[in-house]
């Protein structure tokens, strides 16, 4: 069995994570987190377990739930490894994260999703896992905010940024760049 050599864009990820898990107003929220089950899992690693929520497939109530823990005064990091998965949480982020702030008369969640665009490497998983949906969401969202993290130089200054504005962000990475 090979060793799995990670790359900067990995490191820049994890060390995003990990300052983000010493904040005492963060949670991170979604499937496969505590058990890791997809690369995003390998870039928490540092992240203290009692931080993290794990939740079976159910993409709009993950969102809710963020939602309401960010309405309780947390700092949400909630996770879709797939832009695809993003999709069965649309009605709740178009329609109740984004337009909080119109609603509330300013009140703004703090939420960070962490979103994987789907890659082909190592194995193709087929065209309903690969999708990259940044210009439709951007037509879709009003008040939030999307970092698209095409290399490592970007990442941990798009995670800092996303913190100390607060809001709502989105945050697009690409898997298959955390590898050789």
């Amino acid at each position: 069995m090979s060793n799995i050599t990670y790359t900067q864009y990995k490191d820049a990820l994890t060390n995003a994570m990990t300052e983000l898990g010493k904040k005492d107003n963060t949670i991170f929220i979604g499937q496969q987190i505590l058990w890791h089950g997809n690369p995003m899992s390998a870039t928490i690693i540092n992240v203290p377990k009692e931080k993290m929520i794990e939740v079976p497939v159910m993409e709009e109530s993950q969102m809710g739930i963020s939602l309401g823990l960010a309405m309780t005064g947390k700092f949400v990091i909630s996770f879709y490894p797939r832009w695809d998965f993003l999709i069965s949480a649309t009605n709740q982020l178009i329609n109740n994260v984004d337009k909080l702030e119109a609603i509330s008369g300013n009140w703004r969640p703090n939420i960070i999703i962490r979103i994987g665009k789907g890659s082909t490497k190592p194995l193709d998983p087929g065209f309903q896992h690969k999708g990259n949906y940044i210009e439709g969401f951007s037509k879709m969202l009003k008040y939030s905010n999307i970092y698209d993290l095409r290399n490592s130089d970007q990442i941990e200054n798009a995670y800092k940024e996303a913190y100390e504005k607060g809001g709502v962000n989105l945050i697009v990475e690409y898997p298959e760049l955390y590898y050789l």
